[in-house]
């Protein structure tokens, strides 16, 4: 699969739970992020969304060197767009 995904998540996010098993069943590989255990990623993902901790909050960078991009509760559909796989 081109490029890379990295998901932040929490544990309880019901809709993390639904795109993790898309992208499973898609072979989409991605790494995961638990924002509760990381301040760091806690922070980029406030950032990505105006000061919230929203998440699924999925950041794509496409394999052919074009822009990353971060998209909140993305669906399954604007993943692999992202990736150039739609």
């Amino acid at each position: 699969m081109p490029g890379t995904v990295t998901m932040y998540s929490t544990t309880w996010c019901g809709y993390c739970r639904r795109l993790k098993g898309q992208m499973d069943r898609e072979g989409i590989a991605y790494t995961e992020i638990n924002i509760e255990q990381d301040p760091d990623s806690a922070a980029f993902v406030e950032k990505a969304n105006g000061g919230n901790q929203t998440v699924p909050t999925v950041q794509v960078v496409p394999a052919d060197g074009g822009a990353e991009v971060v998209m909140t509760n993305p669906s399954l559909a604007q993943v692999k767009q992202a990736l150039g796989v739609a």
